[in-house]
């Protein structure tokens, strides 16, 4: 009856220190994200006002400054030019982005587990990846003409290989251990893929969806220099041949913007998707 009574009322003061640690632990978390906010908007600042300065004295033919960009941003939205050619380089990146994820993902996951194709696919899918994209360019024209098809293929060529390659290497880091526990409790493959390889792949699928957005970015642009002019990367290429610096940096802007937006929106996909990788921080 004693070791029942004293273990009951050590219980509940353990559950309070666990939570008064737990507490801690999260207003110290709350604490140093506010701190990393107040750090980049500082920074932010800080550029944003050194540009300002130095492009308001340098000619405004080689450079310009930002509230230049935000009055050129505001005249391209009146005349419709910026939403016309946003939706026309959005939809390319798209459309691109998804099929290299998708085919990245499979390609990666195939080559990870599989010897046999890891040994018939590794030289050519290595081949590839140290090729210069742009210099495909030309040739992707050529078989898929000047249209919307050669630059999701562009896109896509773009961004295939970071996924592919950071998810073949999530695959191959997978314990060898939990594989024989799971094969020992007679798993099936597809349990195992599901319950075991795949999530142990998710930060490696995630890191690489977040190095292939800003390829994706520069080959929508490469596209649309290299085939039919449109999008964007026509915005830039008018109005650098008219002079027009502050109409040449908002497509170029939107860009950074996309690719910051993007990545920002991957990170907190990447902690709903795995919460076990932060629940230590």
């Amino acid at each position: 009856m004693r070791l029942k009574t004293s273990a009951a009322n050590s219980n509940p003061t353990k559950v309070a220190l666990y939570r008064r640690k737990a507490s801690q632990r999260a207003d110290a978390c709350l604490k140093q994200h506010h701190f990393i906010g107040w750090l980049r908007g500082i920074s932010l600042i800080v550029i944003f006002l050194l540009w300002e300065w130095y492009g308001r004295n340098t000619n405004p033919i080689l450079f310009t400054y930002p509230t230049a960009i935000v009055q050129a941003a505001i005249d391209m939205i009146a005349d419709g030019t910026l939403l016309v050619a946003l939706s026309q380089s959005i939809s390319v990146l798209a459309i691109g982005f998804i099929l290299g994820i998708l085919g990245g993902i499979a390609l990666g996951l195939l080559i990870g587990r599989s010897t046999v194709a890891a040994a018939l696919l590794d030289i050519p899918i290595t081949a590839l990846y140290v090729t210069p994209m742009v210099a495909l360019v030309p040739i992707l024209v050529l078989w898929f003409g000047f249209g919307t098809s050669a630059k999701v293929v562009v896109v896509m060529l773009f961004s295939i290989f970071p996924v592919l390659i950071n998810t073949m290497r999530g695959v191959r880091e997978v314990d060898p251990q939990l594989i024989e526990v799971a094969r020992s409790f007679c798993s099936t493959e597809y349990r195992l893929w599901i319950d075991l390889v795949v999530p142990s792949s998710l930060p490696f699928i995630m890191t690489g969806i977040r190095l292939a957005i800003g390829r994706a970015l520069v080959a929508v642009i490469v596209a649309e220099f290299y085939t039919a002019i449109s999008g964007l990367g026509y915005l830039i290429v008018s109005n650098a041949h008219s002079f027009q610096t502050a109409r040449v940096f908002v497509p170029v802007v939107v860009l950074m913007a996309i690719g910051i937006v993007s990545t920002g929106l991957l990170e907190v996909a990447e902690v709903r998707i795995s919460p076990w990788r932060y629940r230590h921080k």
